[in-house]
Formats: C-alpha cells, structure tokens, sequence
C-alpha cells in the first residue's frame, strides 16, 4: 500500500464514511487521484463506494471490514513511529508543532478546493 492509499483509509477508519468529491481536500489530492486510489483500494477490498440514499448523485468512500481490521493491525504501529519522531521536542515544542502542522493543513486544505 502507498502513502497516499494509507492517507484515505486512515480518513475512512478515523472518520467515517466520506463524499468522494470531499477526500481530495482532506488527504491533499487531485480528484482525479482520488478515483485511482478509489479503485486500487476497492480491488484489495478495503474500501467500497456507495450512494447516497438522499441523492443519488453523491457517493460515497466507505471503509470495509478488510479495511477496518488492516487498519487495527497497522495503525498503532504507524501511531508509534510518529511518536517516537517527536520524543526529542519538549512538551511545549510538541503544542507548537501541532497547532502549526494544523495550521499548515487547513492552509493547504483550501488550496485544493
């Protein structure tokens, strides 16, 4: 799995279902990267897309159970390493870090909308 496929299953695990037409925005890529990474994911039975029962012109990027106990498998590994990439700032270098990270995010966010 690449970076950018972990990127959308970690937003589906930690999040929920996700419109497709909103993915983009929040892993920082083209929408029309998102279909690509849309289907590999589906090919390994990670994700499903599903409609929407209000309108049906907006789908959906939904976790599976595959997904879902890769994640539980993966994740706190993953979880572990970026922690242990901050055990060298104090506690208040680590809240400075966050909030700019944050920040860098949500600028970075609108770029792509």
């Amino acid at each position: 799995m690449n970076r950018t496929e972990f990127g959308v299953l970690e937003l589906l695990y930690h999040k929920g279902p996700q419109p497709l037409q909103q993915i983009g925005g929040k892993v920082l890529m083209s929408s029309g990267n998102i279909t690509y990474v849309m289907d590999k994911l589906e090919e390994k039975n990670l994700v499903k897309r599903r409609a929407s029962l209000e309108d049906r012109r907006l789908i959906f990027a939904e976790i599976t159970d595959a997904g879902k106990n890769l994640m539980e498998e993966v994740f706190p590994k993953h979880a572990e390493v970026i922690a242990r990439s901050v055990n060298g700032l104090t506690a208040e270098e680590k809240k400075i870090a966050s909030k700019l990270l944050k920040k860098l995010g949500k600028y970075a966010e609108e770029g792509f909308k």
